[in-house]
């Protein structure tokens, strides 16, 4: 028996979630005195694992596997998953995981459990804390088949570091057939994105036109954050489609989320509501979005914002 972890990489490289995940795993497999096996594909950095309790990795090389197809990978999965005889498989639950940890729980006839936060609070029944609508609530859920699939929500854990000395196994799977393939792919470079993000600085309808997306980027540039924005503000074309999030945009976890020009409509809310702290800067003090946040300003963004863009550079000047 073990526990089982997918540990996504992105260009042969892991993200902070990756290494969250993992040590997410490993606090499981020691409340189920067993052991933590990840599952890695096309990663030139495994070795890191071995840092957050990784005791065994199996490595899976392969070309065909870029870009992600979540059939595939879900068949990847499953065949390590039976190798290893695991009783937990515990997948990430972000855009690629929530796609295919499903395809997963079915293949091995398992109780899956998505947006989960918390260790289990029991193991028998395993019981498992979540979130629920959109957020806005939580439930305890009981998983009572025999495999049990998790999908861990991104912030939720933390980083454990839980050095092992562990080993090794390059994994050949059968990568089974899909008749799904992907013509061309386009990424950013340089930028700080939405998923990764620990600071996001999003802006609104407050901002009146793209053209005065500047101080969103000079702010973002600042704290290293990367920038987003609300649905209107990508449905008149302001910003890309890439960068809405909310409800039926992209989910935010970040440790601080800053809405500038904002009202704060409840997709909206839905969507960012799992960041530790949100910032709010709107000049109508009855903003939806106050009764969120943790700290609001009530102001124009064109005079609060380089305001405090210039007192952000004098302290990291001071602190150089």
């Amino acid at each position: 028996m073990s526990v089982l972890v997918f540990a996504e990489s992105s260009e042969g490289k892991f993200k902070k979630s990756a290494l969250e995940v993992t040590s997410y795993g490993k606090k499981v497999a020691e409340q189920l005195g067993t052991n933590l096996v990840v599952l890695t594909i096309n990663s030139s950095e495994s070795a890191i694992l071995y840092n957050y309790g990784a005791e065994k990795i199996l490595t899976v090389a392969n070309t065909a596997l870029k870009p992600f197809n979540a059939k595939v990978y879900a068949n990847i999965v499953k065949q390590a998953a039976e190798k290893e005889s695991a009783q937990v498989v515990i997948i990430e639950s972000n855009t690629n995981g929530l796609y295919f940890a499903p395809m997963v729980a079915a293949s091995l006839n398992a109780g899956y459990a998505s947006n989960v936060i918390a260790l289990p609070s029991e193991t028998s029944p395993f019981t498992i804390k979540r979130k629920t609508f959109s957020n806005k609530a939580f439930n305890n859920t009981q998983i009572l088949t025999e495999i049990k699939v998790i999908a861990l929500a991104k912030n939720s854990f933390g980083l454990a570091e839980n050095m092992v000395s562990g080993t090794t196994e390059e994994f050949s799977p059968v990568l089974a057939e899909s008749n799904l393939t992907s013509t061309s792919i386009e990424q950013t470079s340089g930028k700080v994105t939405i998923a990764d993000a620990d600071i996001v600085v999003s802006g609104g309808r407050g901002l009146k036109g793209s053209e005065n997306w500047g101080m969103i980027e000079e702010l973002a540039g600042v704290l290293g954050a990367a920038t987003a924005c609300s649905k209107p503000v990508s449905d008149l074309g302001w910003r890309p489609h890439s960068e809405h999030v909310g409800q039926t945009g992209k989910p935010v976890s970040s440790n601080l989320y800053i809405a500038i020009g904002i009202s704060g409509a409840i997709q909206h809310l839905a969507g960012v509501n799992s960041s530790k702290v949100k910032v709010v800067i709107n000049t109508d003090p009855e903003a939806p979005f106050f009764k969120a946040a943790d700290y609001g300003i009530v102001g124009d963004a064109f005079e609060v914002v380089p305001k405090l863009i210039e007192k952000l550079k004098e302290f990291k000047a001071n602190n150089a």
